[in-house]
């Protein structure tokens, strides 16, 4: 086997094993967040509420590498839901901006609580160390990957 080959088999081991745990974590978060939210929903609020102030959906919308159109479909739904503020940009009256509502910041500590078990478990299973250990090398993979 050339190094070629064997890089090939090492990036195809490496994204089949993210691509199945990102799949996994998607069916596991689906069915303990609270009734009617989806996970996008629960990103945008959780960004929202660590980010603090106001967003642009276009800023949105390249934080989650998302189309705006897709940004605007969960932004409206969140807005209907009455998790979020969408206003006008005073600056600017063609942009509007995004804050989260009490409602939302309640239902993100909600879907919080949801999420705790599942993981305290995984945690708990896999040992934090190991999980900080990996962690850097997730980011910088994440990092990588956004400059192409």
């Amino acid at each position: 086997m050339t190094e070629l080959d064997s890089n090939n088999a090492l990036a195809v081991a490496l994204f089949s094993q993210i691509l199945t745990a990102d799949q996994l974590v998607r069916n596991r978060l689906g069915k303990v967040l609270p009734k009617g939210m989806e996970i996008s929903h629960f990103s945008v609020l959780n960004h929202l509420a660590r980010a603090g102030g106001e967003r642009r959906p276009a800023q949105l919308a390249k934080t989650f590498h998302v189309t705006r159109g897709a940004m605007t479909n969960t932004l409206g739904k969140l807005e209907v839901s009455g998790y979020i503020h969408i206003r006008p940009d005073w600056d600017d009256a063609r942009r509007k901006m995004v804050a989260i509502s009490p409602a939302g910041r309640l239902a993100r500590d909600t879907a919080l609580q949801a999420i705790n078990p599942m993981v305290t478990d995984l945690v708990g299973g896999i040992g934090a160390d190991k999980l900080r250990a990996v962690l850097p090398i997730l980011r910088e993979l994440r990092l990588r990957l956004d400059e192409g």
